[in-house]
């Protein structure tokens, strides 16, 4: 069975946390490491996270030495991990129990080194637990392939589906970037000639926009999708207009559901 390495960036998210841990925890594909990043919370988090060390020997946290960000706090799990495969979820959001399996059944089935699915949406305010969940019809819908071309026109991935084959791709860090690192490293990935593959049963569940989370309006970043159009991706101004463009669209279909 493939080892899976969960990658989860933390900060003051005690609030959340525990849902988003037991979340992984209770998968039923259980051969998989939790790597946390504490980035220097001032809440209770990191004690927290030993709590769970004591329970389940899968939980590996550690301190990030100085803030850095979450795209700095993913790095260093990653560098950490162990697994076949990297997948991803942020301290306020859920992974439904069987996402781990259907996932790696589906990657192999398709053959795809990159893969997502679709999700729901839920309340800022919930707090069940992710098997509690009960189907609502806020779906955010995976496309069934993306490549680089329609990749730059939107970021079709929510972050908290995404799975990477660590045996075809190697070990894939995010971009050293103050935001948008989730969407550079799926660009370098697919320029590199992987196309991502969307599974359309909903595996996960985003917690809608509260401040101070990971997770936020696509709409606030809309200085940071430019930087990343031009000065990562090296695209020209008029084409780059017309990738910040489709995601303005998609950030504000999104959040009508």
């Amino acid at each position: 069975m493939p080892l899976v390495s969960v990658v989860m960036p933390v900060y003051n998210s005690a609030a959340t946390l525990g849902a988003a841990v037991r979340s992984v925890l209770t998968q039923t594909h259980s051969d998989l490491e939790l790597l946390v990043t504490d980035d220097q919370s001032s809440d209770g988090s990191m004690d927290l996270l030993r709590e769970f060390t004591e329970q389940d020997e899968r939980v590996l946290p550690e301190s990030a030495p100085e803030r850095g960000g979450a795209g700095r706090a993913r790095n260093l799990a990653i560098e950490r991990a162990r697994g076949d495969y990297i997948a991803f979820l942020d301290s306020d959001d859920m992974w439904l129990p069987e996402k781990t399996e259907k996932q790696l059944a589906f990657a192999a089935e398709a053959t795809a080194p990159l893969t997502f699915t679709s999700y729901f949406k839920m309340d800022a305010d919930y707090d069940g637990e992710s098997t509690d969940w009960v189907p609502n019809g806020r779906v955010i819908r995976a496309r069934e392939h993306v490549d680089y071309r329609a990749m730059l026109v939107q970021d079709h991935i929510g972050a908290l589906t995404a799975m990477y084959d660590r045996n075809v791709l190697g070990t894939r860090l995010m971009p050293e970037m103050r935001k948008r690192q989730d969407y550079a490293l799926w660009l370098s990935i697919m320029r590199d000639g992987a196309d991502a593959r969307g599974l359309a049963e909903p595996l996960a569940v985003y917690r809608a926009h509260q401040a101070g989370s990971l997770s936020s309006n696509k709409l606030s970043l809309v200085q940071y999708n430019w930087a990343l159009y031009r000065e990562h991706e090296h695209l020209s101004a008029p084409r780059a207009t017309r990738a910040l463009a489709g995601a303005v669209w998609q950030s504000l279909r999104n959040s009508l559901i």
